[in-house]
C-alpha cells in the first residue's frame, strides 16, 4: 500500500447535516474530437498543445480526459475519450471520479485548521493524542512529521501486491486500524525526522487523529471544515461503498491474457476503505479546482497554519514534500502539487502560490498504478505548466 450534479446524494445530505454547521470559532475569512473552451490571456494556457494532449482517446493507456486550466494567465477547459467501453459514448466532463491520493490535501487542511484553533499542536507526539497506537520501538513522533513523510513508520498491508490478488478482494472491506496494525507490526524504518518517505500510512493515522480530537467522523469533519467551505458540493468519501454515485465515467485496467492478448477490465466499483483520509475521496475536476483557488487564497487554513503546506523539510536531502502537497519546479515556475492514482483512475491538483497558473485533471489511465506516468498525463501537464 505504498500508498457533476447540483444535488448533494441523499448519504451526503445526512452527512452534511449530522456534522453540523461551523461556529463563529471555526469560521474564518471518443473517440470524437475533444471538447474545449478558451479564454486565455496573452501569456495563457496553450490551447493547441492542450488539444493535442487529448486526441485521439480512447486508446490503450488512457478511456477519458478531464481537463481544466484556470489562474490568473487564463482558462482552458477540455474533456475527451467515452463515458464506457461497451456503449462507446462521449465521456462526461462533469463526471465524479476516484481522486486518490488528492484526498490528502484536504486531510492535511483539516489537521492544520484544527491546529490553528489549538486542538492540535504539530510538535507534540501523535503518542500523545493516541496513546497505545504505537508501540514502545517507535521514538516519539511528531503530528508534523506525520504530515511531511517523515515518521519513519512502514507501509500498512492490503488484500496483496497484485491486481489480481486486490481485484478478487475489491467489494471486502480493510479498516484503517487493520492497515494501522499491520504497520506497527513491522516496526520503524527509520528514525522520525531523518528521512523523507512518501506512504499512505502516515494519512491515515492522521484520520485517525481527527477522529480522536474531534469525537465525529473523519468524513463529517472534512466536510464540515473542508468540502462545505470551498463549495465542493460534488465531493463526498464513500466508505465501504464501491460505487460512485451520481453521474461518472468508467474505470478500466488493462491486464495482459496469457495468449498475449489485453483485455480492459472494469474496475469502476472498488471498497477503498483502506484507503480513507490517504486517498478514498470521490471528486470532480471542479471541485478540486475550488479546493485549490480556497486553499491558497487562505480562506481554509489560516496563513500562518499554510504555511506548512509551502514548506518542505530542508535538513533532508531529496525531499520534495510539504504538509499535504509536493513542490515541483517546471519551466522556471515552482508548482505545488498532488498526484492521485486508484485503479482506473488518475488526478493531478497543481497551481502556482500566486495562482497564476492551476491545473486540474482526471485521466482514465488503463494502468494507474504502473512505476511510469501515463503518456496521456504527461501530455496534458507539459502542455499545461509550460
Amino acid at each position: 500500500m505504498r500508498a457533476r450534479t447540483t444535488v448533494l446524494t441523499a448519504g451526503c445530505l445526512v452527512l452534511a447535516l449530522a456534522c453540523g454547521p461551523l461556529t463563529a470559532a471555526e469560521a474564518f475569512t471518443a473517440p470524437a474530437a475533444p471538447s474545449s473552451t478558451a479564454a486565455p490571456a496573452a501569456s495563457g494556457p496553450d490551447a493547441e498543445a492542450l488539444s493535442a494532449a487529448l486526441a485521439g482517446l480512447p486508446d490503450q493507456d488512457a478511456t477519458v480526459a478531464l481537463v481544466r486550466v484556470g489562474g490568473t494567465d487564463g482558462a482552458w477547459r477540455g474533456s475527451a475519450g467515452v463515458h464506457d467501453l461497451e456503449s462507446g459514448r462521449a465521456a462526461d466532463p462533469d463526471a465524479r471520479f476516484r481522486a486518490g491520493s488528492t484526498t490528502k490535501v484536504v486531510t492535511a487542511a483539516v489537521v492544520l485548521r484544527l491546529a490553528a484553533q489549538g486542538r492540535i499542536d504539530l510538535d507534540t507526539p501523535v503518542q500523545h493524542y493516541l496513546p497505545g497506537l504505537l508501540t514502545k520501538r517507535f521514538r516519539p513522533i511528531t503530528v508534523r512529521q506525520l504530515l511531511n513523510h517523515t515518521s519513519g513508520i512502514q507501509s500498512g498491508d492490503g488484500f496483496g501486491d497484485s491486481f489480481e490478488d486486490q481485484y478478487a478482494h475489491r467489494f471486502d472491506t480493510l479498516t484503517p486500524r487493520q492497515v494501522v496494525a499491520s504497520a506497527v507490526a513491522k516496526g520503524p524504518e527509520f528514525a522520525p525526522g531523518s528521512r523523507q518517505d512518501y506512504l499512505n500510512i502516515n494519512y491515515t493515522i492522521l484520520g485517525l487523529l481527527v477522529e480522536k480530537v474531534t469525537g465525529r467522523s473523519y468524513a463529517c469533519e472534512a466536510t464540515r471544515l473542508v468540502l462545505r467551505p470551498a463549495g465542493m458540493r460534488d465531493t463526498y468519501f464513500p466508505g465501504t461503498d464501491p460505487r460512485i454515485t451520481g453521474p461518472h465515467n468508467h474505470g478500466y485496467q488493462a491486464v495482459r491474457k496469457a495468449d498475449g492478448t489485453v483485455e480492459f477490465v472494469d474496475v469502476t466499483d472498488w471498497n477503498q476503505a483502506d484507503r480513507w483520509a490517504a486517498g478514498d475521496m470521490i471528486s470532480t475536476s471542479a471541485d478540486l479546482e475550488r479546493l485549490l483557488q480556497a486553499l491558497f487564497r487562505g480562506r481554509l487554513v489560516p496563513r500562518p497554519q499554510l504555511r506548512e503546506m509551502f514548506t518542505v523539510p530542508k535538513h533532508i536531502k531529496g525531499a520534495t514534500y510539504s504538509a499535504g502537497l509536493q513542490r515541483f519546479e517546471y519551466a522556471g515556475r515552482v508548482y505545488w502539487l498532488k498526484t492521485g492514482a486508484r485503479y482506473g483512475y488518475s488526478s493531478v491538483i497543481a497551481a502556482t502560490r500566486d495562482l497564476g497558473r492551476t491545473l486540474v485533471y482526471s485521466v482514465g489511465s488503463t494502468d494507474a498504478k504502473g512505476e511510469e506516468m501515463n503518456p496521456v498525463a504527461e501530455r496534458i501537464a507539459l502542455a499545461a505548466l509550460k
